[in-house]
């Protein structure tokens, strides 16, 4: 049950932010939060990451919907690892929440909303939300959890073993 507390966690605090952006802030409005280089941006995404795919947005609800899908069963397969291996429930439950704050802001207008904007220089990293962070962490702990889990050592594999008969 905490993986999807976790989930719902992200989901909340994902829709929370976008509900004040999309609320206090005109569409293109800037506020600088550090100089330059983090500016709160509201902006609207009717495409994927970095802005690819746009006007797809059947396309999004039905990937979504599966991935949903998948990441529910996969995590009810996982969610009763012990030790190292809470990382891969952890990291579901990340994105899952993530999906599912995108899925319902494209269910309900068509569009995305993001806010966060990073400047490198004279570069601009794709503006982005809550959402995309959680996926993108989420993610990024899936693959870790993958490494590790290939340094993980093996619990031995219990072969049945033929019934012995014992001769009176």
């Amino acid at each position: 049950m905490i993986y999807y507390v976790i989930a719902l966690v992200a989901f909340l605090i994902d829709q929370g932010t976008k509900y004040l952006v999309a609320t206090r802030m005109e569409i293109q409005e800037q506020i600088p939060i550090i100089g330059n280089f983090f500016i709160l941006t509201s902006h609207r995404n009717r495409g994927a990451a970095f802005g690819i795919l746009q006007e797809k947005q059947w396309f999004f609800v039905i990937v979504t919907l599966v991935v949903v899908a998948g990441i529910v069963w996969y995590l009810q397969r996982v969610k009763n690892a012990r030790g190292s291996a809470r990382m891969l429930p952890i990291a579901l439950s990340l994105v899952l929440g993530g999906a599912l704050g995108n899925f319902l802001d494209r269910v309900r207008m068509g569009e995305v909303v993001d806010f966060f904007l990073f400047n490198f220089g004279s570069y601009s990293f794709p503006i982005f939300n809550v959402a995309d962070s959680c996926i993108v962490v989420g993610v990024v702990l899936i693959i870790l959890d993958t490494l590790l889990d290939a340094r993980r050592p093996k619990e031995p594999q219990l072969a049945e073993q033929p019934e012995q008969r014992t001769e009176d």
